[in-house]
């Protein structure tokens, strides 16, 4: 996979579009973000432009006469590529290079450029070019020599770019092959989630948006080594530690990949195997930039993912982290709106033994009270019950030891096959 050259940054114009449904504010939001994701890919915004529109121009987006617009700010600017907002189909991105003169992207390309400069594992390099192949796969067309650009720029980096010469034909068996990797990759997971579920041990993993500190807050809970780094998507690859609660417990601590709003589809896809650890946990820790823009707008983005693969129903904490940065007035507004969320500083260990102390009620709370009929020649079920569960009573019967007992996920698992109906 190639690296950014940092010798050379690209200049670049972004472009957001103001539809009706949209507020004037969201769009400079949308794109104070993006400025940033640009930043982290390695280029230099120099420019902004914002059209206000009914309805998206099905040709160039934005419209033949704000395109020739775009064409002279970006001689003037002397401009190598102009990114848009929204992602632009192949012959929106088509259209819109003839007229201005250069490279034509969208947000897509940029966060998929990110993943390919960042990804490290195996796994990752697998999911990320998948991702790439299928976002250009539908841009093959009439595009011929232009895809073999070999400059390094935005949008064009990563694994794929010698295939992305080839026919479609070539790329299709390309894209297959990817499939079938992850495919045995996430097969290997399916048999280690079965070792921790007969483990017994309860999982947890960390989401939120790109940036809000999950990773830092995973080491200063474990001493995990993650690498941690102040800018977007710096952590692709799952990372999984043992923790111990209060309680003396053990449970998983998973950190995952960030969120971000506008997630690309082919992103969403392709790590689907990696995320099936958020969907298959027992509880979700919603890390929250407490200081950072737009709070409710990036929760409900990680909302919006989590439904994407199926975690929407997994019980939820939310973690506000980063309480350092806020003033007094601001932390307490906080914690009245939200009264059930931990409020943590991962990097100045503030208000870790609560959050911890949180996490061990939740998980508890999740247990349930279940009626079980154990064999008498099972006697080390029975003192496995006593050591994972809370036995509530338990007396003998010709057919073995009644207990009820209140089990939690990954112990209830275990028991399934001796659950009787009361």
């Amino acid at each position: 996979m190639t690296l950014i050259d940092r010798s050379f940054r690209e200049r670049i114009i972004v472009v957001g579009v103001v539809f009706p449904s949209l507020q004037l504010r969201d769009v400079e939001d949308s794109l104070d973000e993006l400025e940033l994701l640009v930043d982290t890919a390695g280029a230099e915004v120099v420019g902004r432009v914002i059209q206000r529109r009914g309805e998206p121009d099905p040709a160039m987006y934005v419209g033949k006469g704000k395109a020739e617009e775009l064409h002279s700010l970006s001689e003037t600017l002397d401009v190598d590529t102009v990114v848009f907002d929204d992602e632009l189909s192949p012959a929106q991105q088509r259209n819109l290079e003839k007229i201005l003169g250069r490279t034509a992207i969208d947000r897509t390309a940029v966060i998929l450029d990110i993943f390919a400069q960042n990804a490290s594992s195996t796994e990752g390099k697998t999911q990320v070019e998948l991702a790439l192949l299928t976002y250009r796969l539908p841009r093959l067309r009439g595009r011929g020599i232009s895809l073999s650009q070999q400059v390094g720029r935005i949008g064009t980096r990563g694994p794929g770019e010698t295939k992305l010469e080839e026919d479609r034909r070539r790329l299709l068996a390309r894209i297959s092959k990817l499939k079938a990797d992850l495919k045995e990759l996430s097969n290997t997971r399916k048999v280690q989630r079965k070792a921790r579920i007969k483990s017994r041990v309860a999982s947890v993993s960390l989401v939120g948006y790109t940036n809000s500190g999950k990773s830092t807050l995973l080491n200063a809970l474990t001493d995990a080594d993650a690498f941690v780094a102040n800018k977007l998507f710096a952590t692709l690859d799952p990372r999984t530690r043992r923790l111990e609660l209060p309680g003396g417990e053990a449970i998983l601590c998973s950190d995952t990949v960030g969120f971000v709003k506008k997630l690309p589809h082919q992103l969403v896809e392709a790590f689907r195997s990696t995320l099936e650890v958020v969907a298959e946990s027992d509880l979700l820790c919603h890390v929250v930039d407490a200081a950072g823009a737009d709070i409710e707008g990036r929760m409900q983005a990680v909302h919006t993912v989590l439904d994407d693969i199926d975690a929407g129903a997994v019980d939820e904490l939310l973690v506000f982290n980063k309480i350092d940065l806020l003033c007094e007035s601001d932390l307490e507004a906080l914690k009245i709106k939200y009264p059930d969320a931990a409020f943590v500083s991962a990097t100045e260990r503030q208000g870790l033994d609560d959050f911890l102390e949180n996490i061990a009620g939740r998980l508890r709370a999740m247990a349930k009270v279940v009626d079980l009929l154990v064999p008498y020649d099972r006697g080390d079920l029975l003192a496995m019950l006593h050591r994972e569960g809370e036995v509530i009573f338990q007396r003998e019967s010709e057919a073995g030891f009644k207990v009820k007992a209140r089990l939690e996920g990954a112990s209830l698992e275990m028991f399934r096959n001796y659950q009787v109906t009361v």
